[in-house]
């Protein structure tokens, strides 16, 4: 029952989160610009996020996009937990506004969601994407959320302090990130 609880919380962690007005707030976190999402569609490792009850003990997170024919992505996320146990959650997310490829709207495919299309959605902002799509600060307007993804399950520290400082200049507080847990430690627990 634990493991429902967890994956319904993961769908739902960005569904909540959205602000209809955030696009035009003056004190709004900067974004990315254009992102070629045809560039950003793949496998992404999360490598740390902010503090969230949703994904509690989810050690290993990955999301996976899948660029669709309608410009909008298929998403599946992906989590680790301690007890060794994949959760996946499904759904996808489309551009906010046309021009704007880096702010998109998320929305998971659950009971919630198709009760009540459209409703529960959240705001998914590219902060940063480096110029070969191989790492990304990913965040929410309202600087609840804060995801450091790569295309490798770890970075070396330099590459880590980079990213770090990119979400810091936006007003993330990365003091308090969870970071990704690696494989060993994972069997060590255990």
């Amino acid at each position: 029952m634990r493991a429902v609880g967890l994956l319904l919380g993961l769908c739902l962690t960005l569904l909540l989160g959205g602000c209809a007005g955030s696009m035009n707030d003056p004190l709004a976190p900067k974004t990315a610009g254009q992102v070629d999402l045809k560039r950003y569609q793949g496998k992404w490792y999360e490598l740390a996020r902010l503090p969230m009850r949703y994904q509690a003990g989810c050690e290993q997170s990955e999301a996976h996009y899948n660029l669709r024919p309608d410009g909008s992505f298929g998403l599946l996320n992906r989590c680790r937990t301690l007890g060794d146990e994949w959760l996946r959650a499904e759904g996808r997310a489309y551009i906010e506004a046309p021009g704007h490829t880096d702010r998109l709207w998320v929305e998971f495919d659950n009971w919630f969601t198709r009760l009540v299309p459209g409703v529960a959605r959240g705001e998914y902002w590219i902060l940063y994407v480096d110029e070969r799509y191989r790492t990304a600060v990913v965040g929410s307007p309202d600087r609840k959320y804060l995801w450091i993804l790569s295309r490798t399950p770890s970075l070396p520290a330099w590459e880590r302090e980079h990213l770090l400082a990119k979400a810091r200049q936006q007003g993330y507080d990365t003091s308090r990130l969870i970071w990704r847990a690696s494989d060993q430690q994972i069997v060590k627990m255990h």
